[in-house]
């Protein structure tokens, strides 16, 4: 029996699950969760070396998918800086452990990564119970939007902000006389931190959608401040991009200023549906007052 079917039959019945009966589904649902984490986690770990390879340390090359684009894109400017064709570093492991340790910890992220869509679907599956109709039917497709927002966030991180951040940092010298050679460590954290930082941002539509749906945020107030949040969103790529390249900058800032205009849509599309769920709200609970059926659809 469906998820949502099985709390209408307990809510018309008045026969809820207790705290205990939560606990215990809530636990299952985090075993899954971690099973597929670590089952991901070991298939990444049997193929570290491939992976190493061809995704890790691919952006450490110059012929990376990201660099050769931005050549093309610095031909059909005239910018010709975009084109980059050495990255003065060479990676080293100091650590006696150094490999093994982030084979470990990049598998674990790999495995994070991979298991995300289904680790969240469990998370959902034990949080639709208990809203109310209206709050699922505005939640529709929750687990698609979050998933595809992280993974897109996650792709924009490593093609776009990682590649950015290791070229410049690669390149900047206080003097010729010193030779870049940086830890297998610092550069597995660097990456890791940038696509997982843009994941969590490009989240941004969801937490308007949450923080509109209690009464926190407003589409006006988001309207109001637009100009503020394009000043942050500039500087937040300024920082992700420490390179004086103009461009650069306006290709992490332009997908910020896009998910920031879509949080407003969002927040307004929250605020337009409110009353209308309200209202809906109540004649469900009034009509499991009087004990009878209450069909949605007879009042739309």
């Amino acid at each position: 029996m469906p998820l949502d079917q099985e709390f209408d039959k307990e809510t018309a019945t008045g026969d809820e699950m207790s705290f205990i009966d939560h606990l215990e589904e809530l636990r299952w649902h985090v075993i899954r969760a971690v099973g597929a984490i670590l089952i991901f986690t070991i298939l990444a770990f049997v193929y570290i070396e491939e992976i190493y390879h061809s995704v890790i340390i691919a952006p450490s090359q110059p012929d990376f998918w990201t660099y050769r684009m931005l050549c093309k894109l610095g031909s059909f400017t005239g910018a010709e800086g975009l084109c980059i064709d050495k990255l003065d570093f060479e990676l080293q492991s100091i650590g006696l452990s150094d490999q093994f340790s982030m084979a470990l910890l990049s598998s674990v992220i790999i495995g994070l990564l991979f298991a995300f869509p289904y680790s969240f679907w469990e998370v959902w599956r034990f949080i639709k119970p208990g809203l109310k109709r209206s709050e699922r039917r505005a939640a529709r497709g929750a687990v698609f939007y979050v998933t595809f927002l992280f993974l897109s966030g996650v792709a924009f991180g490593y093609f776009i902000v990682a590649p950015l951040a290791i070229n410049f940092l690669a390149n900047f010298k206080l003097d010729p006389t010193i030779q870049n050679q940086f830890s297998v460590t610092s550069y597995i954290g660097l990456i890791a931190m940038l696509t997982l930082a843009c994941g969590l941002t490009f989240q941004l539509p969801v937490a308007a959608f949450v923080l509109s749906r209690i009464g926190v945020l407003n589409p006006r107030f988001m309207r109001e401040y637009r100009r503020h949040a394009f000043v942050v969103i500039l500087i937040l790529a300024a920082v992700i991009t420490p390179s004086p390249d103009v461009l650069s900058q306006v290709l992490v800032a332009l997908p910020l200023t896009l998910l920031y205009e879509i949080s407003i849509f969002v927040s307004g599309w929250v605020e337009r549906n409110k009353k209308k769920d309200a209202e809906l709200d109540a004649r469900e609970e009034e009509s499991s007052a009087m004990g009878e059926p209450w069909n949605p659809d007879a009042d739309m």
